[in-house]
């Protein structure tokens, strides 16, 4: 029953998608005043292969002085893991907690390095609970009007 027993491996972790865009430039580095910094996280899951996932997180961060952007990076950091023969509950938990856990250090290392690289100091995404986050997801799920889709 060699075939049956429960796997969970990571094959990849890979950087998806990078943007950076200083659309105020040079003009907005001669400010003198702090900017304001705006950072969104979002994590997806798709099947790629029969037990094959991808799970990525995606960070955006986007800096202000006043109403102008000083720069705005968006990074998708990504794993491929196989996943086999775990009971369905636990998929959700997995893809959702476990498999971001493990992508999210190499977003934080890509989004603070290329922050720097463009001449800024780096911004260095905090530490996140997934669990907790996928609870709080579970929880606006549950109350969502039925038809509706979680965002």
């Amino acid at each position: 029953m060699a075939d049956q027993d429960p796997v969970f491996q990571i094959q990849r972790v890979y950087l998806k998608e990078a943007s950076l865009e200083q659309p105020n430039s040079p003009a907005i580095l001669l400010e003198q005043e702090t900017p304001s910094v705006d950072i969104q996280l979002a994590v997806g899951a798709a099947p790629v292969a029969d037990g094959v996932f991808e799970v990525a997180v995606t960070a955006t961060v986007q800096t202000k002085i006043q109403d102008k952007t000083v720069f705005l990076v968006e990074a998708k950091q990504a794993g491929i893991f196989e996943i086999r023969n775990l009971p369905e509950d636990q998929m959700g938990p997995i893809m959702g907690i476990a498999c971001p856990q493990i992508v999210y250090p190499y977003l934080r290392g890509n989004v603070a390095d290329l922050i720097q690289r463009a001449g800024f100091p780096p911004v260095h995404l905090a530490e996140i609970n997934f669990q907790a986050m996928y609870e709080q997801q579970q929880v606006e799920t549950a109350g969502a009007p039925s038809g509706t889709l979680p965002q």
